[in-house]
């Protein structure tokens, strides 16, 4: 399937729906969004990324702020950081991509960050006809790389949460709230109300079971 440009949806929502479909859906499809400390700085460190522009270190070039667009996942975005490396084992000295993208804080347990990197590289391997084959993950609470693999496992993950992405958005149903310890520091947690949906929901069953048993 290929997206046309007016169905294209933030790169970005691919960690969204990954961190929590709720939260995913309060953002792209309530468009509502609540901003935190964690938030702030990660929105910060981003933007001043993207102010550098341009840059070259000997066999290594480097873009900042790089549109990037996928019409075969339905993506846009920008790449934080986007390596080109010259190949010297390569005798028209090609320069191999290498995508890096930026997180405030440190690695996560799941494989959400890993996504998001690697669906920019989809989009720039349609939009260079090239294969990328890793990026890296830089982490500023540890403040050092981590390397990803674009193996065929993740490059699955990546296009199947692209997919459910479009089609949550489509569906145009925000899922209900569930609370869970992450829930704790998401900035939409006020907007969500976890706690007090679920408290709501408790009750209403509670009565709708007494009115069933008389």
């Amino acid at each position: 399937m290929t997206y046309s440009e007016d169905d294209l949806l933030p790169l970005s929502g691919l960690q969204h729906l990954l961190f929590c479909e709720r939260q995913c859906a309060l953002i792209h499809i309530e468009q509502v969004w609540a901003e935190n400390r964690l938030t702030a700085e990660g929105r910060i460190m981003h933007e001043r990324v993207h102010e550098e522009g341009r840059e070259s270190r000997g066999d290594v070039r480097i873009e900042y702020g790089m549109p990037l667009r996928s019409l075969r996942l339905g993506l846009i975005g920008k790449g934080d950081v986007v390596e080109f490396h010259r190949n010297e084992e390569h005798a028209d000295n090609v320069w191999r991509a290498f995508p890096v993208e930026y997180k405030h804080g440190k690695p996560k347990k799941d494989n959400s960050d890993k996504v998001q990197l690697c669906a920019q590289a989809l989009c720039l391997e349609e939009m260079l006809d090239v294969e990328i084959s890793a990026g890296a993950l830089f982490y500023g609470k540890i403040r050092r790389r981590q390397d990803v693999i674009f193996d065929s496992f993740l490059r699955e993950e990546t296009e199947d949460t692209a997919k459910r992405f479009h089609e949550l958005v489509e569906s145009g149903v925000t899922p209900k709230a569930l609370y869970m310890k992450k829930c704790d520091s998401c900035s939409m947690y006020n907007l969500c109300m976890p706690k007090t949906v679920e408290k709501a929901r408790s009750i209403n069953s509670y009565l709708l079971d007494a009115i069933r048993a008389k």
